[in-house]
């Protein structure tokens, strides 16, 4: 997961092993480089300004780790593990440490207690009464790879870690799922991914798409029961790098993600930026769909006139008979490729959110109505009623790019996504580059600096 390529079928058995390993070597001669971060950020939702925040002795720079946000202490953020690889990609490990940003004194501190996870990354952590609760993830090394489906707490009151060791039948190892906490208590569990070797050198990936519920056996916290649950309604297709919220009214937002369609030496991905919700009360799931705003040709006026590359005289003039709408996006980067992002989206008012009501307001200046391109790994947080979501990545081609774009969605109206950053063609991030390209010295440097937490008080982890 996070790292796919479109190779060329070369070749069988160790032909095909052989030509992977040099077009590593080709990539690598290419200078391709990987940037790391261990920045913090802070978003102001009145001022609508990014602030970075330096904070003396931070942890080590890293990706595909967890952050929890609890209120003990004047707020908390917690931090466990993620990986590490070196600019070259020839140093690559995974971390075992937690971490705690002391939001009161602003200042970090590293928690050093016995009997925790192993070293991993993909996992996921939230956040239970006193608790934080940790399940799955993957370790690669540079010969094997091993995907968990252990199940760790660690007391925020003790600061010490327990193993759990739950009845009943629980997830198989994976990495990339959902996990949230239920009103009723429990915690759910969703998809994933996973990956096994078939034979030398050839591995099979999963998509996982079954759900589970953790909660307390009789009440008790030392005693925990796995129960597979099979929700109705209008369930996600299956896919990984999802990003998880919660919603003002406890339901469980689910956004965006990636569906890898393996065969032989190929890897295709298709991105998406639907928004799905579980009702964990009815045990079932709801597609989130934008009601439009109350008047289209007032919205559309308005759009044409703050948007600043002509994204909504697309979106409000290419309306099909069979209610779809057409949007393309460029994005440039600084060596002149253009990357085109094309959407066929549903017209406005189409279906009904479930969740939301449909209440008087006045109508507020947004973007236009395609909102955020689809994407994987994005982070997202809920304040106010408000769903914010930052950054991400999409695959073009053979290249990976990383967004650096926020936009925020009311989920009380659901009516239209607002454009709050756009993306900026000369700060895209390439993070591969595409075989078709000369050998030159030209290299793409990524302008951004951070993961782009997304907190004012309020946040919310994805991952990879």
């Amino acid at each position: 997961m996070g790292k796919k390529g479109k190779k060329e079928k070369k070749g069988r058995g160790a032909e095909k092993t052989a030509a992977k390993m040099e077009k590593k070597v080709s990539k690598r001669s290419r200078k391709e480089e990987t940037f790391l971060y261990n920045e913090l950020y802070v978003y102001n939702i009145r001022k609508d300004t990014w602030t970075k925040v330096d904070i003396p002795s931070p942890p080590p720079r890293r990706c595909a780790h967890q952050a929890v946000m609890v209120p003990q202490g004047g707020g908390q953020l917690w931090v466990f593990g993620g990986e590490f690889a070196s600019p070259n990609g020839e140093q690559f490990y995974h971390y075992k440490d937690l971490w705690v940003l002391h939001l009161a004194t602003k200042t970090w501190e590293q928690v050093k207690s016995t009997g925790g996870p192993s070293g991993r990354s993909g996992h996921r952590m939230v956040a239970w009464k006193r608790q934080l609760i940790l399940f799955g993830g993957f370790h690669e090394s540079t010969r094997d790879y091993i995907y968990y489906n252990d199940v760790y707490a660690f007391n925020l009151d003790t600061f010490t870690w327990s193993k759990l060791s739950p009845a009943g039948t629980g997830p198989t190892p994976r990495s990339g799922c959902q996990m949230s906490v239920t009103p009723q208590g429990g915690i759910v569990l969703y998809g994933g991914y996973s990956k096994q070797r078939v034979k030398k050198d050839v591995d099979k990936g999963t998509r996982h798409s079954d759900m589970f519920l953790l909660k307390p056996e009789d009440g008790r916290e030392d005693k925990w029961v796995w129960t597979r649950i099979n929700p109705s309604g209008i369930k996600p297709t299956p896919r990984s790098g999802f990003s998880v919220a919660t919603a003002p009214n406890h339901q469980t937002l689910f956004f965006g993600g990636v569906c890898d369609e393996e065969e032989e030496e190929n890897l295709e991905g298709e991105f998406f930026n639907d928004l799905y919700f579980y009702d964990a009360s009815r045990n079932r799931w709801f597609a989130g769909q934008l009601k439009g705003p109350k008047s289209e040709k007032k919205k559309c006026r308005r759009g044409r006139k703050e948007e600043p590359e002509g994204g909504s005289k697309q979106a409000c003039g290419t309306a099909s008979a069979q209610g779809l709408v057409e949007v393309v996006k460029e994005v440039v980067a600084e060596d002149g490729t253009v990357v085109t992002i094309k959407q066929v989206l549903a017209t406005p008012g189409s279906v009904g959110q479930p969740q939301s009501e449909d209440e008087d307001s006045s109508e507020e200046a947004g973007s236009p109505v395609p909102g955020p391109c689809p994407r994987s790994n994005a982070m997202l947080a809920v304040k106010h009623g408000v769903l914010y979501v930052y950054g991400g990545m999409f695959e073009a081609g053979d290249r990976q790019v990383t967004l650096s774009d926020l936009h925020c969605l009311d989920l009380h109206r659901m009516e239209a996504w607002k454009a709050l950053v756009e993306m900026d063609p000369e700060t895209q991030e390439w993070l591969e580059e595409t075989d078709s390209e000369e050998d030159s010295e030209d290299e793409v440097e990524g302008a951004e600096g951070g993961r782009g937490d997304e907190d004012s008080a309020e946040e919310s982890s994805a991952e990879d």
